[in-house]
């Protein structure tokens, strides 16, 4: 049965609210008490799988098996790249702080454009091109403060590059598809993303040492930081552009570095605050002029008009 489509405004909300259920994986990372490294993922990713499991088919339909594109490359290179993203996401948070790694995400529209500059020949306007010059200095702020540092931290970030650059392979992926007729649905790729995780990370989880109160945070972020908001995140993109979602997604920095900072106590440097102010500005400066160019230029809003998915 068809459902009438969801109201700009409602679209809008609610991806205020998966920004901000996305926000939680820093501080609930910091109850966990035992688990640590790699299995901290392992159970992420576990109880990620096990939630769409359920999910998918009350949303979907049991046919949503057989609907499942196992043959196509490109289903699995997205599964690939959400793989990679869940791991990349919480190797980084045992290494360095909330703020380091949500302002290095938040580089994730940059790498999209520069991707596909690379891949599909298309110009980039002045906007983007300076702000990724102001971004560059802010990266290179928050890196230059680290150095002097423990060797976590900067390696902590290294590490959390590879959540947006997976991104921004994903979303090319999903473009190319769309492009060419043949849709990837992103919600049975996340699911695919969580299993190959899983299976990925559990040698190296062995042996377990999480607490009965671990697994209980950890199946919260399962749930309610990854299933949820991602089936939330597509809803929302058949209603908002490309240029609103971007823009939207980018609380999920505010919100995580406030949450980190009156929950658990992790109080942001100053580089971070400076170099991310930096990077966030040059974001949010970009993403609203390319808002308001496609509004001057576009007679209607595009109905393929979508962007790329999911936290880390």
């Amino acid at each position: 049965m068809n459902r009438p489509a969801w109201s700009h405004t409602r679209a809008v909300w609610t991806m205020v609210l998966v920004t901000l259920l996305w926000s939680t994986a820093g501080v609930v990372s910091r109850q966990l008490t035992a688990a640590q490294g790699f299995e901290v993922t392992f159970w992420r990713s576990f109880f990620t799988a096990l939630s769409l499991l359920v999910i998918l088919p009350l949303w979907q339909g049991a046919g949503v098996w057989a609907g499942m594109p196992w043959r196509r490359g490109a289903f699995w290179l997205s599964g690939a790249c959400w793989a990679t993203m869940f791991t990349a996401f919480m190797v980084a948070l045992t290494l360095t702080s909330v703020a380091h790694v949500l302002v290095t995400l938040a580089l994730g529209p940059l790498l999209t454009a520069l991707l596909a500059r690379v891949v599909t020949g298309h110009r980039l306007p002045g906007r983007t091109w300076a702000a990724i010059a102001v971004a560059g200095v802010g990266m290179a702020w928050m890196f230059g403060g680290q150095m002097g540092g423990a060797a976590g931290g900067w390696l902590g970030s290294v590490v959390a590059l590879g959540v947006p650059m997976a991104a921004a392979i994903n979303w090319s992926v999903t473009q190319r598809s769309q492009a060419h007729g043949e849709p990837i649905d992103l919600v049975p790729a996340v699911l695919l993303g969580a299993v190959i995780s899983s299976a990925v990370t559990l040698p190296l989880a062995w042996p377990f040492a999480a607490t009965a109160r671990d697994l209980g945070w950890l199946g919260f972020l399962g749930l309610t930081q990854l299933a949820i908001p991602c089936v939330l995140a597509v809803l929302c993109a058949r209603v908002l552009a490309a240029a609103e979602v971007s823009l939207l997604a980018l609380l999920e920095v505010v919100f995580g570095i406030a949450l980190a900072w009156a929950l658990a106590g992790e109080t942001p440097q100053r580089e971070v605050l400076a170099g991310g102010s930096l990077v966030i500005g040059a974001l949010v400066v970009n993403e609203w002029l390319g808002w308001r160019a496609a509004q001057r230029a576009a007679s209607r809003p595009a109905d393929s008009d979508v962007a790329p998915l999911g936290p880390a």
